[in-house]
């Protein structure tokens, strides 16, 4: 009785969610009926699905819109961004689709299983989906992220990482494959079978591969530094894969004329090594592309000031100046998506006209 309630309320408030047939690996048609079975309404009003897949990229189509207005937002796994809140008029249809990295662990390497399968939440401000599609991708590329908790999938609230909110930007064809994990450098990346040899062996000819370690890096010296990023881009070439550079975000650190600290936010560690400046050189003579993320997310720090600024971190709630909130991970996700589009490194159809586009 619970349950029809729960099913009815969804129906309610959502119009009519048809969950088209899902199909296996194989091709055949999995068990997903023509219904609200796989899908449960929260106390919010949102959405939880759970479709038991095996590990792989799959494509998500959703027609948004209802009968009255709407505003509609997609979540998966842990806590990805996969559609940013999208409006629909009364009466209005619109198809979004997009691709899902679904592995396990679901994601930080290191950290929690979390479920298997894919977990999608449809929520927003006022939630309208007329139809969801779940099919196999396995031709879709990955998008492969390494990187530290800056970047990583965070799987607790406040913590977001630039990663985490990457997916909103992408349409179908690519998915992120959120690799980074909290508390890693270029040494631990490097020597750990669970974080970059994972990654090596999932490249395929053509993914690119977005490279971000620095936060952690404070008692290693210049030579391994270089070192280590080098042997993470000759790795990803020898499988055909396509490194990009990526210097670090900065840290929230201001000197009293309002710019930022050139030590600790401007990311030099205790033994001299400027890490940002490392990196540009490095992508100069490997001939990678480079996404200066220090330059970028130093401007917009700078630019809001030291009190407004502290809303991109967690400085309120945790006197956190590295780690960002939602909103710092999804200004600094647009900047790198940004970077991904004016320096060629995907394609422009595969990326949307601002996160909510088509």
């Amino acid at each position: 009785m619970r349950r029809t309630a729960l099913l009815t309320a969804a129906a309610t408030l959502l119009g009519a969610l048809a969950v088209a047939p899902a199909a296996h690996a194989d091709g055949s048609h999995g068990p997903y009926g023509q219904s609200l079975d796989h899908c449960t309404a929260t106390a919010t009003g949102a959405l939880a699905c759970h479709f038991d897949v095996a590990p792989g990229t799959y494509d998500v189509t959703l027609t948004l819109g209802g009968d009255t207005a709407g505003a509609t937002a997609v979540t998966g796994e842990t806590r990805r961004a996969l559609l940013a809140e999208t409006a629909t008029g009364a009466g209005e249809r619109l198809r979004r689709s997009f691709t899902v990295d679904v592995r396990d662990p679901e994601g930080e390497p290191t950290g929690a299983a979390g479920s298997p399968g894919l977990d999608l939440v449809i929520g927003g401000s006022a939630p309208r989906v007329t139809s969801l599609r779940i099919t196999p991708a396995h031709r879709a590329h990955r998008l492969f992220l390494v990187g530290d908790s800056t970047v990583c999938d965070q799987p607790g609230d406040p913590y977001t990482g630039w990663g985490q909110m990457l997916p909103a930007h992408l349409k179908r064809g690519i998915a992120v494959a959120n690799h980074a994990d909290s508390g890693e450098s270029t040494v631990t990346f490097l020597a750990n079978p669970a974080l970059f040899d994972r990654v090596e062996a999932a490249i395929r000819p053509g993914d690119p591969v977005l490279i971000q370690l620095a936060h952690n890096d404070k008692q290693t010296d210049a030579a391994t530094y270089r070192a280590n990023l080098t042997t993470l881009v000759e790795r990803v070439r020898a499988r055909g894969g396509e490194p990009v550079l990526v210097t670090p975000i900065v840290r929230r650190w201001f000197n009293a004329d309002g710019t930022l600290n050139n030590g600790t936010a401007l990311l030099v560690n205790g033994l001299g090594v400027d890490h940002p400046a490392e990196i540009r050189a490095l992508a100069d003579s490997l001939g990678t592309p480079l996404i200066d993320l220090t330059a970028l997310t130093r401007a917009r720090v700078e630019e809001l000031g030291p009190e407004a600024s502290k809303a991109l971190y967690l400085t309120a709630e945790k006197r956190d100046n590295t780690h960002t909130s939602v909103r710092g991970a999804t200004e600094y996700a647009a900047l790198v998506a940004g970077e991904l589009r004016t320096r060629g490194i995907l394609p422009a159809p595969l990326l949307r006209q601002g996160p909510s586009g088509n």
